[in-house]
């Protein structure tokens, strides 16, 4: 899966240049340390640093860190770190981070215990009280909406699964499990965390919302 991103960092990196609101919006007002778990290209990376004394971006695409580290160079963040690493096995002591975001990363964890413990470790680097936010991709969103509701009725186990090309410079396969609200509320809770608010909203479709988010606390 990392070989993937790996392949598709270029082409990423020039269609994700700049932070979402829902991120602006959570990362006001918040100090210390903070964490952002799958950053990418580190978009949400270089607002966030403005806000905390120190922000870490992690990733499991090597290529990908590398753009996170240079987007970040030529912004002129001093105060950021970057680590090539495994969302379910972060490489940091627990009750570390003030605050994290996990921005459209769980849902390309490949199985559900997986993913839940991927959850877990955010539940396990947050300093008690520490606030999260948490996005993944809606399963009834319009562009998906009529192969799930095929797929509904073939009582599959791993429900949710899809994978979905990118098209750009290479024609590669990604893995996502897009969530219903429901089903990402129960993984959050299984994994320890509070819920402080959950909303959806509509990026790109224009009847169903594209993506979940939830607000949690350690």
């Amino acid at each position: 899966m990392i070989v993937e991103w790996d392949r598709i960092a270029k082409s990423f990196d020039e269609t994700r240049r700049y932070p979402w609101k829902e991120c602006l919006e959570f990362m006001k007002g918040k100090k210390g340390i903070a964490l952002d778990i799958a950053c990418g290209n580190g978009r949400h990376i270089i607002p966030f640093a403005s806000f905390v004394e120190h922000v870490v971006g992690i990733d499991a695409s090597a290529e990908m860190i590398k753009i996170a580290k240079r987007n970040a160079e030529e912004a002129g963040i001093k105060n950021a770190s970057f680590f090539v690493a495994n969302a379910c096995f972060l490489p940091f002591k627990a009750n570390t981070f003030d605050s994290a975001i996990f921005i459209a990363g769980l849902h390309n964890i490949k199985g559900k215990d997986t993913r839940i413990k991927a959850l877990k470790e955010l539940h396990r680097i947050l300093k008690e009280n520490g606030m999260a936010l948490i996005s993944v991709w809606a399963r009834w969103q319009d562009k998906w909406r009529k192969h799930f509701l095929k797929e509904f009725f073939k009582m599959k186990k791993n429900f949710g699964d899809i994978y979905i090309p990118w098209k750009r410079d290479v024609n590669v396969k990604r893995f996502y499990h897009l969530y219903s609200m429901r089903e990402l509320k129960k993984d959050a809770k299984k994994a320890g965390l509070k819920i402080i608010k959950a909303w959806s909203v509509k990026k790109v479709s224009k009847k169903h919302a594209d993506n979940h988010f939830l607000m949690v606390k350690k």
